[in-house]
């Protein structure tokens, strides 16, 4: 068996796939490699990783160079919990203002430049910054946080009553489109499964056990989040029943809704097409 490299997302919305992983639950012929999303599609993208979370806006720039594994993503069927922006204003008051989004991210930050234009229409200026919430909220009137850093300010604004209007973005992608949300997709790179099948295989395979351990042992994954962020028991035992993991056609459709968006906005050069690993056909 190839000795392999596997990226993980550090966010909480990956804890469900790799507890199992982590815990030598299930064997891994590999390596973890740990990092945040921008990262991580940086290490892939130049071939340091096999396989890893990949941004969904990443892989409609480079959908040729890679395959998605079938039945998992990063998603949500409206709110997210975990892709939020503060702002000062309401957002449809947000005309000429100075925004502030994570270095983090890529696909949240397409996904709120696309909700400014078509679903709000007003126009903004985006500004990448360094995560962190009342730092950027001095310089920008609006800031987009993901991940374990939006919980935690969202927990902030809470505890202390700051004046921030908070917006779910997975939320208002739901009451634009109607649709879902797909945040980021496992890919594998495709002249490393064309060249190792049965790999290729065995990585999904064992992807999709690892979430379903995860998702059978939610006391234990609240207890090692708890752990890891300090955030509320509460609020995390909530954040692993409100993430979404599923990647059937349901969710291929509002995948490429974004991108059908994101081509509209210039931000993607052509249509995009789903090659998914197992599957004869491409869908888009």
């Amino acid at each position: 068996m190839t000795w392999l490299s596997l990226g993980q997302i550090e966010y909480l919305n990956c804890l469900p796939v790799y507890h199992a992983l982590e815990e030598g639950l299930i064997p891994l012929n590999g390596e973890l490699v740990k990092g945040p999303p921008t990262r991580l599609n940086r290490m892939f993208l130049e071939g340091v990783l096999h396989c890893t979370p990949l941004s969904s806006i990443e892989y409609a720039k480079h959908a040729g160079d890679c395959f998605i594994l079938p039945h998992l993503s990063i998603a949500s069927d409206g709110r997210v919990a975990s892709v939020l922006f503060f702002s000062h204003l309401p957002v449809t008051e947000l005309e000429g203002k100075k925004i502030c989004v994570t270095t983090a991210s890529a696909t949240s930050v397409v996904l709120l430049r696309i909700l400014f234009e078509h679903y709000y229409h007003v126009e903004v200026e985006f500004h990448p910054v360094k995560a962190d919430l009342k730092t950027m909220l001095e310089m920008g009137e609006g800031v987009l946080l993901i991940g374990d850093n939006a919980m935690q300010a969202h927990q902030l604004v809470i505890r202390e009553g700051l004046p921030v209007f908070v917006t779910d973005l997975g939320q208002a992608w739901k009451d634009f489109t109607g649709e879902k949300m797909v945040y980021a997709l496992w890919v594998i790179r495709r002249e490393f499964a064309e060249a190792h099948p049965q790999e290729a295989n065995a990585m999904a395979e064992l992807l999709y056990s690892s979430l379903k351990i995860g998702m059978n042992n939610l006391p234990v994954l609240v207890k090692k989040a708890h752990r890891r962020t300090g955030l509320p028991p509460q609020v995390l035992e909530d954040y692993f029943h409100t993430i979404r993991y599923n990647f059937d056609d349901s969710y291929r459709r509002a995948l490429l809704t974004f991108y059908d968006y994101a081509y509209k906005s210039g931000i993607i050069e052509e249509r995009v097409k789903l090659f998914i690993w197992g599957e004869d056909t491409c869908q888009g």
